[in-house]
């Protein structure tokens, strides 16, 4: 990366002026690789979760064990994402909070790389409390690169920034999996831990080219509000371990006391928030005709998110036991999989780009309803062709990859269709008001639909049964219909949102 780092003509005025980073402020070049080790990280711990879950080697649970400890995850990470950025707002700032996140996803991955059952789910804890925090500040410092919306490398330095997500998310698979799989299930863990060291490195060494910006904490808590604030969480703290130590006492204990209360918040949280905002009556009657509008996205994005995130659950575990995992004989790592939605991620998503504005200038470019119902659509079909390998499985038979690649592939143009769509409408769409915490309000999304997955498994649901992945199906294409039918309605509630 150090070869792309040129002198380059900026006015003085303009952040990170001096060096650049593919024509971008110096600092992009620190946020892409901090960003990059830091997915790297959490895409190889991600795509070991599941198999090491069910592995004799590992924890030897069940399928389903595994799925709802894997959603359960997953929706932890996206709800923390929330209280990420107002942590950031009120008490660190950006900067210092991403430093933290990373030391805190470090300590999870390395208590993970522990050969110890026992720390093994407070590993995963402080991965999800540290990408919490990670996720909602890291983006935020890449807009503060640039002279405001307006400036015309802004878009750019974001496209550069996704790249680096998804390289990390693309070689991660292949190197801790490889590894993980083939070598050590914790030395595989401990390469994620590695990884993020790596990250935070480069992030501390680098973070003199960040803006100014990134230091300031926007609304500072007052002391008084950091003294109410530490006594509710102290109290809240206090209940939960009396509450756990009674029933850990008592014999009553099981896997399900924690699962179970993690799956009922990420399903009740969403619904409390977007309800708050909907029912603030300082949104003027423009804002609250938009929140109404919104609540269609993300009851569509919710649906999505959750078929789409069983690709590192329910169809890898799948993969696990009734693929064949071989390319012209030669076998491959079941984790591997994980690395075909990024890679196609990468080759599709110009062409994407430019489909969507070739169109536009011929005035017959989709609505964002119209996008969404087609993400659905795609995502629905991702599941009826996943029921083509569960038949030939149940025929006692070997599927061959290349259903699950193709599955992958429907998935991926799907999440091409609808996430930047939905991540734009959603900066457009906010009201002034909650113009900063919004982006965690897309994101409580992933995690009403990942917690409802989660739910269904802690309910002793087989998601790899042919009928449920039928189900799924058919609701996903449904939810799609009824976006399309309504799409006339939901552009009317958006206003002057295009």
């Amino acid at each position: 990366m150090a070869s792309s780092l040129t002198k380059d003509s900026v006015r003085p005025d303009t952040p990170g002026s001096g060096k650049t980073f593919f024509g971008h402020p110096r600092g992009l070049a620190t946020l892409f690789m901090t960003e990059m080790w830091e997915r790297f990280s959490y895409y190889g711990m991600k795509a070991l979760l599941p198999l090491y879950l069910v592995a004799p080697g590992g924890l030897h649970l069940s399928a389903a064990t595994a799925t709802a400890i894997y959603s359960v995850y997953l929706s932890l990470v996206y709800l923390l994402a929330l209280p990420g950025g107002w942590f950031a707002d009120r008490v660190l700032g950006p900067r210092r909070t991403v430093a933290v996140a990373g030391a805190i996803i470090m300590l999870g991955h390395l208590t993970l790389a522990l050969p110890n059952s026992g720390t093994f789910y407070a590993g995963l804890g402080l991965v999800a409390i540290g990408s919490g925090l990670l996720k909602a500040n890291i983006s935020t410092m890449v807009g503060h690169l640039y002279d405001g919306p307006d400036d015309p490398r802004r878009d750019g330095g974001f496209t550069v920034f996704y790249i680096g997500i998804n390289l990390g998310a693309f070689a991660a698979p292949l190197v801790i999996g490889t590894v993980g799989e083939n070598v050590n299930w914790h030395l595989g863990f401990a390469l994620a831990a590695l990884g993020m060291a790596l990250g935070l490195a480069q992030f501390l060494l680098g973070s003199r080219h960040l803006n100014s910006r990134s230091d300031v904490v926007p609304t500072p808590m007052s002391a008084a509000e950091k003294s109410a604030t530490l006594r509710k969480a102290g109290l809240w703290a206090a209940v939960a371990a009396v509450f756990y130590t009674v029933v850990v006492v008592s014999g009553h204990y099981t896997l399900n006391w924690l699962l179970v209360p993690i799956t009922i918040a990420g399903l009740v949280i969403p619904v409390v928030v977007i309800g708050r905002i909907k029912r603030d009556k300082d949104l003027d009657r423009a804002e609250q005709s938009k929140m109404s509008a919104y609540i269609w996205f993300f009851v569509a994005a919710a649906v999505f998110w959750m078929i789409y995130d069983q690709g590192g659950s329910t169809v890898s575990l799948f993969a696990d036991s009734s693929a064949d995992n071989t390319i012209f004989g030669w076998e491959f790592p079941v984790s591997w999989y994980q690395s075909v939605n990024p890679v196609m991620i990468m080759a599709l998503a110009p062409v994407f780009a430019w489909a969507w504005l070739a169109l536009a200038r011929r005035g017959k470019e989709p609505s964002t309803a119209v996008k969404f119902a087609m993400g659905l659509v795609l995502i629905g079909a991702s599941f009826f062709l996943f029921l083509a390998p569960l038949a030939i499985a149940d025929g006692g038979h070997k599927a061959a990859a290349m259903w699950l690649v193709g599955i992958y592939f429907v998935q991926t143009v799907g999440e091409l269709t609808l996430s930047p769509v939905g991540l734009s409408v959603t900066t457009k769409m906010a009201p002034a008001k909650y113009a900063s915490q919004m982006m965690g309000v897309w994101f409580l999304a992933v995690t009403a639909g990942d917690a409802t997955t989660g739910l269904l498994s802690i309910a002793g649901v087989d998601l790899n049964r042919t009928g449920i992945v039928a189900l799924q199906a058919v609701l996903a294409v449904i939810a799609g219909g009824a976006v399309w039918m309504y799409r006339k309605r939901v552009r009317e509630l958006m206003g002057d949102v295009h």
